[in-house]
């Protein structure tokens, strides 16, 4: 019994996410203490309802990094579709539900997605780079051909799923209340999703050996460029999700809000324990991580932060987890590197 309690904490002290959990539960009792409010009913639903979108977005990255590559384009192709699906509806004067509104936009989400696995499946280019272009091209095509501007208003099936809610819940002390939005359901289902795609399919278990080497990924079966190619296509429908959301939350739709959102959202799967190499990594420590991210860009009002700061703890935990995901990476390369070494002696 000892032996196996002493093998599970091993493990445990190799995975980040412990440390992750250990991290969020200090800084969430750090701004109890300081504030008396952070585990009032409606300050956790409004941290889950910001983890929404950001949630989404890092499902999508998770995927990519996964798999060995880095994707910078997915908040410029989230804008680019809901503001293309949001002004033909309003220019047709549409009033039907969301739903046509959620079709077209992951339509034209797995349009852009498929862009972007053309050139890296089939190219073989670098994610990074084509990401980076296809990002401006996206910018491109929403100012120049749309004209992009604010839109105030949105159709009406929009503007009715943004503010259903699921629940309201109450602050006794001050009397502010917060509602936790039907879009939640999106996320949670889209989560489900992948983890039973990522755990339990042939496809999911290439992305993680694609990650891991493309070359034994292809010797042992796996259709590296069509698997490539597909999980872009659903890395642009899940975006596109996350800003149909953004916009039906927001009541509006402004055609350069998300941008910029793509650092933390990497940083958050990197501190969860994502190899920035790929291979490695699950999307319970890529949650915790962007959990973290959304707390502290939320929540240090609480802790008497002025919000000018907010950029410098967030680039400081870009750092960190950039620089714990590179330790591992060689810490794991020179253990291999010894047991070669022990194997050639032997």
């Amino acid at each position: 019994m000892e032996m196996k309690t002493q093998t599970l904490l091993k493990k445990l002290s190799r995975r980040n996410e412990p440390y992750i959990f250990l991290v969020l539960l200090a800084l969430c009792l750090l701004i109890e203490v300081r504030s008396g409010q952070f585990f009032s009913s409606n300050n956790l639903v409004d941290i889950a309802s910001a983890l929404i979108v950001p949630g989404l977005f890092a499902i999508g990255a998770f995927m990519v990094i996964v798999s060995g590559g880095i994707d910078v384009s997915f908040p410029a192709l989230a804008s680019l579709s809901v503001y293309a699906t949001t002004k033909y509806l309003l220019d047709t004067n549409y009033q039907g539900g969301v739903w046509v509104a959620i079709v077209m936009a992951l339509a034209i989400g797995a349009v852009l997605g498929a862009f972007n696995g053309l050139f890296i499946g089939y190219f073989k280019l670098p994610a990074l780079i084509v990401t980076l272009g296809s990002s401006s091209v996206f910018k491109g095509i929403m100012q120049g051909a749309l004209n992009s501007k604010q839109l105030t208003t949105i159709p009406v099936g929009m503007r009715e799923w943004g503010t259903s809610s699921l629940f309201i819940a109450k602050n006794p002390v001050s009397g502010l209340t917060s509602r936790m939005p039907v879009a939640s359901l999106a996320f949670v289902i889209v989560l489900a999703l992948v983890f039973l795609m990522l755990r339990y399919t042939m496809f999911g278990r290439g992305i993680y050996a694609i990650g891991g080497s493309e070359a034994s990924a292809h010797r042992a079966g796996f259709g590296v460029v069509k698997t490539k190619f597909i999980m872009y296509i659903m890395v642009g429908m899940i975006a596109s999700l996350a800003g149909v959301i953004r916009v039906c939350m927001m009541q509006q739709a402004h055609p350069t809000n998300m941008l910029g959102m793509e650092m933390n959202i990497i940083a958050g799967v990197v501190l969860g324990g994502t190899a920035i190499t790929g291979g490695r990594g699950t999307l319970l420590g890529c949650m915790l991580g962007t959990l973290l991210i959304v707390i502290v860009e939320n929540s240090l009002i609480l802790l008497g932060v002025p919000t000018s700061w907010k950029s410098v703890f967030t680039g400081a935990l870009i750092i960190i987890g950039t620089g714990v995901s590179a330790y591992q990476v060689i810490r794991m390369n020179s253990t291999r590197k010894i047991k070669a070494k022990i194997q050639e002696v032997v």
